[in-house]
C-alpha cells in the first residue's frame, strides 16, 4: 500500500522528516544547502521555487533568524519567508504545515514542547496549518533541568531560542544532545537547527487521519 508523499521544504538535516516518516509518510527533502546527513531522498534546490503539485502534504521550516529572540544581536538583515510562503501554499488544494520559532508571524499557531513528549529539551516551536490540529500542553514540572541545544555547544549567556528558560544547561557532549532531541544521526551544529522528530510524528499522525477521511493520495 502506497504511503502519502510529503515534501519537506527548508529541510535541514531531517529532524522533521524523521517524525513524518515514523508517522507513515514517504518524505522528500529540499534545501538550498547540501544536507549530507539527510536520512531520506534529498534534492538541493530553492525551496521557494520547487514544484509542489506532486505531493500530498507540504511541511516547511523556513529560516528563523528574522523572528528569533537573538535577531537584535546580528547585523545582517534576514528575509521574512513566512508571508510569501503562506501565499504560495494557499494557492494549492493540499494539506500544509509551516513551523517556526516562538515570535514568528504565524496565524493561529499551536505550540509544541519537548516536555510533552518526554524529551530532555523544551525547544518550543510553533506550527500553522490549513488543517485543524490538536496539541498537548507543556509539562515543565516533569522536566526540572531542560537541556539547551542551541548554538555550538560552548558556554554562553543571553536569550535562548528553545524556550528552555534560566534553569537549563548545555549538554555535556554530543551523545547527550542527541539523546535529549531524540535524534541519533546529526552533528552538534545540525542539532542546534533541528526540531525533534517526536513533534512531527505527532503532527503527522493527525495529518494522516485527515487525509484518510478527506482525500485520495496523489499516488
Amino acid at each position: 500500500m502506497a504511503h502519502p508523499l510529503l515534501l519537506d521544504l527548508f529541510c535541514g538535516a531531517g529532524g522533521a522528516a524523521m517524525g513524518y516518516y515514523r508517522a507513515g509518510f514517504d518524505v522528500v527533502g529540499v534545501d538550498i544547502e547540501p544536507q549530507p546527513h539527510y536520512p531520506f531522498r534529498f534534492i538541493q534546490a530553492d525551496a521557494m521555487a520547487f514544484p509542489l503539485a506532486a505531493f500530498d502534504v507540504i511541511h516547511a521550516s523556513p529560516p528563523c533568524q528574522a523572528y528569533s529572540a537573538t535577531k537584535t544581536l546580528h547585523s545582517n538583515e534576514y528575509p521574512d519567508y513566512i508571508a510569501p510562503l503562506r501565499r504560495r501554499l494557499s494557492r494549492f488544494a493540499f494539506t500544509w504545515v509551516i513551523e517556526n520559532v516562538v515570535g514568528a508571524p504565524l496565524i493561529s499557531p499551536f505550540q509544541l514542547c519537548g516536555s510533552s513528549f518526554g524529551l530532555g529539551v523544551r525547544r518550543h516551536r510553533l506550527f500553522e496549518s490549513n488543517v485543524a490540529l490538536l496539541s498537548p500542553p507543556c509539562v515543565h514540572d516533569q522536566q526540572p533541568e531542560p537541556i539547551d541545544v542551541t548554538g555550538s555547544g560552548a558556554r554562553r549567556s543571553g536569550p535562548r531560542l528553545d524556550g528552555a528558560g534560566g534553569n537549563s544547561r548545555k549538554p555535556r557532549n554530543l551523545a547527550e544532545a542527541r539523546e535529549a532531541m531524540g535524534i541519533d544521526w546529526m552533528s552538534r551544529a545540525e542539532l542546534s537547527e533541528a526540531i525533534p522528530p517526536a513533534y512531527t510524528e505527532f503532527v503527522g499522525e493527525q495529518l494522516l487521519a485527515h487525509l484518510r477521511t478527506t482525500t485520495s493520495f496523489c499516488r
